[in-house]
């Protein structure tokens, strides 16, 4: 099979995690047949600094003409100033809507090896495996009317929370559609007790849900969820959620793993749109440049590229079967350390290329 990929490492130590999924890439190319072809492109702060567009057109062409985008990170102090024109975040909001992803993927699964690694007790986590689902292009994010006005002398800030019911559909029926092939169990969570947006959601929900009834389905306030992450987190499955929820509820479950550097996610679509996969952990400038951030969520985000973009199962469970193995021989990056030996990034990555050769 030959495969175009597009690399957008982008900003902090995105460039240094993406280095070591393509070394992966590259082993999984060469053990199972394929050829790569990669096309690396700016995006974020450093596409800000050289273009003055945190999403040249270059890049977002480059994108459009790949199989598969795999991103590293965006943003960083350099770019924080909130009342900057233009901004990082402003490049990856926009990759999204154009490569037209509005579903968002983030597996929380406990590996056996680092089940004490969780601040939560041992016995609480052990066996978590939850699919998120975040709605990636509607909600306050997007919403319009939005901005900053001068009322009686006063800045207000204001943002629309908005859905329409297709757009709510559509990210429940791919949630369905994962937990059909899961646990058979659904969870979608909103605010309906109190936000009007929130209402729209959970009654096209139930009216999806009647599409499934072999999918256990119940409706879970998000304060609620929030709870029950810390306290029952082994009872989810499948969680679908809007795109302000999801943003927060995700990184919420990502510390039951122990660490965010060992989250993948990924953006998909309708069929024939093109996949976005990135680690949820953000740039981490204050690592970058160091060497010693923890690749694996990004290693674990070219694994779902093979098997949600390319449909390579087998390649995508063999990079998986490989992390698993490096981490049960009690390999571990600083973040998962716990005060013990430390591998630095490369040697994580090189440690996952040995296992799957």
């Amino acid at each position: 099979m030959e495969i175009k990929l597009t690399l957008l490492p982008g900003d902090g130590i995105g460039p240094e995690i993406v280095t070591e999924a393509r070394k992966v890439l590259d082993v999984v190319a060469n053990r199972f047949g394929h050829t790569l072809y990669y096309n690396t492109q700016l995006i974020g702060g450093i596409a800000i600094d050289e273009t003055g567009d945190p999403l040249p057109e270059e890049t977002l062409g480059a994108c459009l003409q790949s199989d598969a985008v795999l991103l590293g990170a965006v943003g960083g102090p350099k770019w924080d100033d909130p009342k900057a024109a233009v901004r990082p975040e402003q490049g990856l909001l926009r990759i999204r809507k154009e490569l037209g992803v509005f579903a968002n993927l983030r597996p929380v699964k406990v590996f056996e090896a680092l089940a004490e690694a969780s601040p939560l007790k041992t016995e609480r986590v052990r066996g978590v495996d939850i699919m998120f689902v975040r709605e990636l292009t509607g909600d306050l994010y997007f919403g319009t009317p939005r901005g900053r006005e001068i009322v009686n002398g006063k800045r207000v800030g204001f943002n629309t929370m908005r859905y329409d019911e297709d757009e709510i559909a559509r990210v429940m029926r791919i949630g369905f559609e994962l937990a059909r092939q899961r646990r058979g169990k659904l969870a979608s969570v909103d605010k309906a007790n109190v936000l009007e947006t929130m209402r729209v959601w959970r009654e096209v929900a139930h009216e999806v849900a009647q599409e499934y009834p072999d999918v256990q389905y119940e409706d879970l306030l998000v304060d609620a969820m929030a709870m029950y992450l810390i306290n029952r987190p082994s009872d989810f499955d499948v969680v679908v959620t809007g795109n302000m929820f999801g943003d927060i509820l995700s990184d919420e479950a990502s510390m039951i793993t122990g660490s965010l550097g060992m989250l993948p996610s990924a953006s998909i679509g309708a069929d024939g749109s093109i996949g976005l996969y990135e680690p949820i952990h953000g740039s981490a400038p204050d690592i970058a440049g160091k060497g010693i951030a923890n690749p694996l969520a990004t290693i674990l985000s070219g694994a779902m590229l093979l098997r949600w973009s390319l449909g390579l199962h087998a390649e995508a469970e063999a990079v998986e079967t490989a992390v698993a193995q490096v981490l049960a021989a009690g390999h571990r990056t600083g973040d998962i350390a716990a005060g013990g030996k430390a591998l630095g990034t490369a040697e994580m990555g090189d440690k996952v290329c040995e296992a799957l050769g």
